[in-house]
């Protein structure tokens, strides 16, 4: 891991990109969609590591994470972005516009919706959106690992994607982001729909995003599998401080909640909820960097920072350029 932590691209600077193959395409994907119809989870297998987060609970994605996957024919940039959803707060809306804005900065956009269930007003919504730009759009229905059993109740959900595809003219892929199913053909298609161009970073990068970043968002992700209720989306993770030598990396992090029961929460008995934070937070910080963690995270309250943009901007929530 490079000293500072700035980034795991730091780690690629002496490579050389290649120069691509005849036919070589490449091109930035961007994946939008409602929370919780597996977005972050998609990414995660094409590119076949972890660099996005994932929990049942939905609006689990804050930030538009780039995932990489290289072929030997083509080179994708996947930016998953946040669920897009009638926002209650600051962070909400900017979270919202981010998503918004990738509609419009990307080759293909890949709209993913839940395939267990028919599609509704929120995916009419996000069509309408998603519609309005220039760019190819793949409708992909995934979660169908998830359907009924029922023939009659698959036929209705098909049926109600194939109508909604049909409106705006877009072809229809179905899969799933946990087995893999379909995937393939998903993958086939989106290259399809790219145009012939270079390498934008070395084949063995997977992300652009920095080692920072992604500790705080594995700390994250265990206070979202950890906590009910009001605590997950009123969490915001600060890295602190990382030092490193030839044994191990010392990573010292704060948990910001918005009132003393979530921090109540946070902590639990004794301290055994982030004991079981912890614990799980600094095994997938191991894998991260391939060697031994020590972390230990601070939590303090922070009254109202979803509504604040100078916390917002702190914590690194900002509407993207």
């Amino acid at each position: 891991m490079p000293q500072d932590s700035s980034s795991i691209v730091d780690a690629y600077l002496g490579s050389t990109i290649p120069t691509p193959p005849k036919g070589f395409r490449s091109g930035f994907v961007g994946i939008v969609g409602r929370p919780n119809v597996g977005k972050s989870t998609l990414m995660n297998y094409l590119v076949g590591e972890k660099v996005a987060i994932t929990s049942p609970v939905a609006q689990t994605t804050r930030n538009r994470l780039r995932g990489i996957l290289s072929t030997p024919q083509a080179q994708i940039i996947f930016v998953d972005t946040p669920g897009i959803h009638k926002p209650h707060h600051e962070l909400g809306r900017v979270l919202v516009k981010n998503a918004q804005m990738a509609i419009s900065s990307v080759d293909v956009t890949l709209f993913v919706v839940d395939g267990s269930t028919p599609a509704g007003r929120g995916d009419a919504f996000i069509a309408n959106l998603v519609s309005k730009s220039d760019v190819p759009v793949v409708l992909g229905v995934n979660k169908i690992d998830q359907q009924p059993t029922e023939p009659d109740k698959v036929a209705l959900i098909g049926q109600s994607y194939e109508t909604l595809a049909q409106a705006h003219g877009w072809p229809v892929v179905k899969f799933s982001a946990l087995t893999g199913d379909g995937l393939k053909s998903l993958q086939r298609m989106l290259i399809e729909r790219l145009e012939v161009g270079p390498y934008y970073y070395p084949p063995d990068l997977i992300t652009d995003q920095p080692e920072r970043f992604i500790m705080g968002e594995l700390i994250r992700e265990q206070v979202l599998l950890n906590t009910r209720e009001e605590v997950p989306h009123s969490v915001a993770i600060a890295i602190d401080r990382v030092e490193e030598d030839e044994k191990i990396t010392r990573i010292l992090a704060t948990v910001h909640v918005e009132r003393d029961s979530q921090k109540g929460i946070l902590i639990g008995k004794q301290g055994s909820m982030m004991k079981t934070i912890s614990s799980a937070a600094r095994e997938q910080m191991q894998k991260l960097i391939a060697g031994k963690v020590y972390l230990e995270i601070f939590v303090k309250v922070q009254p109202r920072w979803r509504q604040s943009r100078m916390h917002l901007a702190e914590f690194g929530y900002r509407v993207d350029e």
